[in-house]
């Protein structure tokens, strides 16, 4: 660097000089540094320098946390800088670009308002024309111990050694490779301070040694480390070093090892031999993976999943026939035909020490006490109880689980249940599997096959735990409010029918269960509150209207919060006793009428009997006739069966046209219209085939229909009566609806016997076979053939003589 060389050779001595205090940072000769630059003193010594000859003296502080220097924070040798270049940046501070050229020694600092000013005499001359031995040796030592430095420093790049190696200068060459360590700041100044090269060269050269030592201590570090992480991967390595590091400080002195723990839960979970060499191999697997993985944590659930569920563990079930059914009589009324079955399953478990469960699959109205059922039975046979509810259940994971390839993947519900249980052998109950639909995701009744059919579910393999699982232990049952079920499905369980209650089963269920079990719930005492039993009576027949009990709890809960709300109110100590009369005080107006058919024989109209979800419903059948050309108008929002039953109906009143007194050519004049009240209710079935033709025989011969009649049958092309379904249900309206008499198909005669003997008695069954015998019954008067021949009409059906006859009167003693 001639250049500045020849700018300083004119220096006086003890020249005034402004100075640039810096931090943290020493400035040797020949080196060029960007400095920013932002205190107000060091701005204005830049401004001053700016304006002589851009030379400045550079000057390291003692301590960098001072923000206002005075002379006594600063060095006594600085370096005597060149600016190459400022620049002024937008927030105020200064950009600025300088060169080292010679060291300094400071005589004397000036304090100025605006910055430092010291008087300054050079420290060096030029170097001399030969170099002593002792500086030559000093030098190559220097160049080579450097060499190694920056080999083993991967901070400073190689391409620092090609520079260095071309300086030939001495005192430069020092100053650049100082400038290149990494050293402390006094370090830094001291360099700077010795004037002799040879004293600058050798402490310089002890440094870089010094240096030198502390990288190799460093470098045997990291082989030590490495030669331990050969075993594992490096994360393992530095969390067990991270364990090690808290034991010593004494934090996990007690903590468990999670690995021995699960090693042996897997050895006490009692799990067959597939499963435990599963749980052992992931086990392993799991011992290879750093813990704070995501592998890690999959396996590590999976494993928690495999031991959690109960392989071994079962409860023992009760076989005591008498206290089985105690428990099932006090929890429900009535249901005889579920209890029994129970009770067969406790007796032939007592002499078969292995047999499959019994699937179950309860169907009934809504509020008749399935679910509720389901806890009886467990409690019964001192089973677990886990319920699983499907209603609206799509997919098919949620039966057999989501495969381990998933994120956040679990087993299904059936094996949670069963882990949630405890034990192999609890009672599941299915709710709602009527309730079940399908989409693209699968189909979960299919996935359900295997789970309820005895012969398999022994292997019941889910796909989250990827063992077989025995589940012939469970004893399942389903509850579902009608049949709509896959039959593949429907096949594997034994349907048992719960019909709807009877008044007397609804009184008896409020007094035994519904009024204790609210008042108690409402914080009553017994005596304070009395509903009659006439009172129950009225709530059953004037403000509910359901199969269940549902409705008539809310009932008796209204009555119980109101009698609360008067007692603290206005305390008193007469017990509320609610009479029927009282009722409209506490529920509000009647809803219903009771199901009430029509008081008077109209004429056109029939009383038909129809099953529902929620019960036996009355169903008014109404037809008109009308001047026409023959039209068949049917309303009602009548389902495609029963428009085709009017059709039947049709074809059987103009096939009897003589025999009933009609005109033949009826069809032809006459529009007839058919209309099943309630037009917004849906419905469908042929059991109102006998309705309509009677209500058709009815319109057209103008003789009317007994009001206390009431008629349930399909009919056929023939005028015979076919069977049909839900009897009881039908009874059970036609009794609430104050019916005396009720038809129904001969065939339905044998389903008389599970009716209960109250019902009868109250009721005047007439089972017949023929339409003939239909309308009989139900007509005020018989119709009087026509004299003339029946021209277009065909030959009339022959029927049985027997079938001439009404039927036979079933009253409640014959009947059973």
């Amino acid at each position: 660097m001639k250049r500045s060389e020849t700018l300083f050779d004119s220096l006086p001595g003890h020249a005034p000089m402004p100075v640039l205090p810096l931090r943290d940072v020493v400035v040797y000769p020949h080196m060029v540094i960007p400095l920013f630059v932002g205190r107000e003193k060091s701005i204005h010594a830049l401004d001053l320098a700016m304006q002589q000859h851009k030379r400045i003296v550079l000057v390291a502080q003692r301590g960098a946390e001072v923000d206002d220097p005075r002379t006594s924070d600063l060095y006594a040798v600085g370096t005597l800088s060149n600016v190459l270049q400022l620049l002024r940046l937008p927030d105020g501070t200064v950009k600025v670009l300088v060169e080292g050229c010679q060291r300094v020694h400071i005589h004397r600092f000036t304090e100025t308002r605006s910055c430092f000013i010291a008087e300054v005499s050079t420290l060096e001359a030029p170097p001399d024309e030969g170099m002593s031995q002792e500086a030559q040796g000093l030098t190559r030592s220097l160049l080579n111990t450097f060499d190694q430095y920056v080999k083993l420093n991967k901070k400073i790049p190689a391409e620092v050694l090609s520079s260095v190696a071309g300086i030939d200068d001495p005192n430069r060459l020092a100053d650049t490779i100082a400038a290149h360590m990494t050293l402390k700041l006094d370090e830094k100044q001291k360099i700077l301070e010795i004037q002799d090269l040879s004293e600058r060269l050798e402490h310089l050269l002890a440094l870089v040694e010094s240096e030198i030592d502390i990288l190799q201590v460093e470098k045997r570090i990291r082989g030590r480390v490495k030669q331990q992480m050969e075993k594992s991967q490096r994360e393992y390595y530095l969390n067990e070093q991270m364990k090690a590091i808290q034991k010593e400080l004494g934090d996990l002195e007690d903590a468990p090892n999670e690995i021995e723990e699960l090693g042996q839960r897997i050895e006490k979970a009692g799990m067959p031999k597939e499963a435990k060499d599963k749980a052992k191999a992931e086990l392993n697997k799991l011992k290879m993976m750093s813990p704070m993985s995501a592998e890690a944590t999959v396996v590590r659930n999976y494993i928690d999943w495999l031991v959690n569920v109960p392989w071994r563990k079962r409860t023992k079930v009760h076989q005591d026939l008498a206290a089985a059914e105690a428990v099932l009589e006090a929890d429900h009324y009535g249901l005889e035909k579920v209890k029994e079955r129970i009770l067969e399953y406790l007796a032939v478990q007592q002499r078969a020490r292995k047999l499959k469960g019994p699937i179950l699959c309860l169907v009934g109205p809504p509020g008749v006490g399935k679910t509720s059922l389901g806890r009886s039975i467990a409690r019964a046979t001192n089973r677990k109880f886990a319920r699983m509810s499907l209603g609206g259940v799509r997919d098919e994971a949620e039966i057999r689980g989501h495969r381990r390839t998933y994120i956040g993947s679990l087993p299904g519900k059936i094996i949670q249940n069963l882990a949630k249980a405890g034990v192999r052998n609890p009672l599941f109950l299915f709710d709602e599997i009527d309730k079940m639909s399908m989409d693209f995701r699968g189909d979960p009744s299919s996935a359900l096959l295997e789970v309820l059919d005895p012969e398999q579910n022994n292997t019941f393999n889910d796909h989250y735990l990827e063992v077989d699982f025995d589940l012939s232990d469970v004893m399942f049952v389903a509850t579902a409010n009608s049949l709509n079920i896959p039959p593949p499905l429907l096949d594997r369980m034994e349907v048992i029918r719960i019909p709807g209650y009877t008044e007397d089963e609804k009184l008896n269920i409020a007094l035994r269960y519904l009024i204790p079990k609210q008042m108690t719930n409402n914080g009553l005492k017994e005596d304070e509150l009395e509903i009659t039993e006439d009172s129950i009576r009225d709530l059953v027949r004037f403000y509910t209207r359901e199969a269940g009990v549902r409705n008539l709890e809310r009932e008796i809960a209204k009555i119980c919060r109101k009698v609360v709300k008067e007692i603290t109110l206005h305390p008193t100590d007469h017990k509320t006793v609610v009479v029927p009369n009282l009722l409209g005080k506490y529920v509000g107006v009647r809803r219903f009428r009771y199901g009430l058919a029509e008081e008077q024989d109209q004429i056109g109209q029939v009383t038909g009997l129809a099953w529902t979800e929620v019960g036996g419903e009355l169903l008014s059948i109404e037809a008109a006739l009308v001047p026409g050309k023959g039209k068949l108008i049917h309303t009602g929002h009548l389902g495609e069966v029963m428009r085709e039953s009017i059709q039947a109906a049709m074809t059987v009143v103009r096939s009897r046209a003589g025999m009933l007194g009609i005109d033949p050519e009826f069809h032809q004049k006459y529009d007839l219209h058919i209309h099943v009240p309630e037009g917004a209710t849906p419905k469908d079935g042929p059991s109102a085939g006998i309705g309509m033709c009677t209500a058709l025989v009815s319109a057209l011969t103008r003789i009317p229909v007994r009001a206390s009649v009431a008629m349930t049958g399909e009919i056929t092309l023939r005028g015979e009566v076919l069977p049909i379904g839900g009897l009881k249900e039908k009874l059970l309206a036609a009794q609430r609806g104050t019916i005396a008499t009720v038809v129904i198909p001969e065939e339905n005669r044998k389903d008389l016997t599970e009716i209960p003997e109250n019902i009868l008695a109250r009721l005047e069954v007439r089972p017949v076979r023929w339409i003939d015998q239909v309308l009989e019954i139900a007509l005020q008067t018989q119709p009087s053939p026509k004299a003339q021949d029946t021209v277009g009409q065909g030959e009339p059906v022959a029927m049985p003589e027997s079938a001439t006859k009404a039927g036979g009167v079933l009253d409640g003693a014959r009947a059973h």
